[in-house]
């Protein structure tokens, strides 16, 4: 697999690389606000793939939050 990375990518391939992985509900220019997720950063060069998922706020609910790294601290 080639690199996705902003460096070894145009803009091109980067918009071409965002509309082939979410398919026909991502409409390159407009952004994903359905997970939180603004690709146009990506596309733009501005925000790796990595770290726009990484800021998502999904709403995905961890099954096991004590495997999480750094230790399980419940709220009281």
């Amino acid at each position: 697999m080639a690199s996705i990375l902003i460096k070894d990518t145009t803009r091109e391939q980067r918009a071409q690389i965002v509309k082939d992985s979410l398919g026909d509900e991502y409409d390159v220019g407009c952004g994903y606000e359905g997970a939180g997720i603004n690709y146009q950063l990506y596309i733009d060069g501005i925000k790796e793939l990595r770290e726009l998922n990484a800021e998502a706020d999904c709403g995905f609910v961890t099954a096991h939050p004590e495997e999480r790294q750094g230790g399980y601290c419940p709220v009281n």
